[in-house]
């Protein structure tokens, strides 16, 4: 193909593409890795409107922050996956919002080591826009005892939902903590047992947004999702014991 006629292809095909393939701003060893099994080795770019925010030092690596925002990219988004980079298990979860809800997740994972933390955003188009941040650690969080395990009678709240509904102008924000020990499977004698399914659905039962859970989400965890409207939800929970939990938001 004559280098004229390349050039004009790529610029139709739009600046993601040829965007991707630069070098990683994370500068990770693990980021080809991620791309190419995590997301199939598909078109990418590194975008700044995808915003992952979490503390620059984990002062306790079983419970950290993060806080994945795309509502920059509109009504575009698909799906979002997320991950970091250097954990043993790596991915956190999948995240498909439905038309009333907003792509934003805030929640608590374990991290192993210092690690990048990333989230991939789907769009309409097929191209991926990766957003990501570090975070520094003392190291061992997914590897550490359970803390909910230690506590007598634990199994007697499994599944308990706390949560509470903000307004925020016309959309409204749900913060859920869900009793769970989320074993990952890497304390020995534990088998894995955590949270991989839950269904945001509104008031005539339809969903309003998916998520698919990973052991890498801190026990007992904190999961915030925006909505558009105010209306009643629900949410479901399955665990991979095939347990299911409800509760009414």
């Amino acid at each position: 193909m004559p280098m004229r006629t390349l050039m004009l292809t790529l610029l139709l095909l739009g600046p993601a593409y040829l965007q991707a393939g630069e070098p990683d701003p994370l500068q990770s060893v693990m980021w080809e890795h991620h791309h190419r099994n995590l997301l199939k080795g598909e078109p990418y770019v590194f975008d700044e409107r995808v915003r992952v925010q979490l503390p620059p030092f984990a002062e306790d690596a079983r419970q950290v922050p993060v806080l994945i925002d795309a509502r920059e990219l509109g009504e575009d988004v698909v799906r979002i996956e997320a991950w970091a980079d250097l954990n043993p298990i790596p991915r956190i979860f999948t995240f498909e919002p439905g038309e009333k809800a907003l792509p934003l997740v805030a929640i608590r994972i374990r991290v192993e080591q210092a690690t990048p933390v990333r989230a991939a955003v789907l769009t309409r188009d097929g191209v991926w826009h990766m957003g990501g941040a570090k975070v520094d650690a003392a190291g061992g969080g997914c590897t550490a005892p359970s803390v909910v395990r230690a506590q007598p009678g634990w199994e007697d709240h499994l599944g308990e939902v706390l949560g509470g509904r903000f307004p925020r102008g016309d959309a409204s924000r749900l913060r859920m903590q869900i009793s769970h020990p989320m074993d990952n499977g890497l304390v020995g004698g534990i088998p894995e047992f955590f949270l991989n399914q839950a269904v945001l659905r509104g008031a005539d039962g339809q969903p309003l947004a998916t998520l698919e859970l990973y052991p890498a989400v801190a026990e007992n965890p904190t999961i915030s999702l925006e909505l558009k409207t105010d209306e009643p939800a629900q949410l479901w929970l399955r665990d991979n014991n095939g347990n299911e939990f409800e509760a009414a938001l």
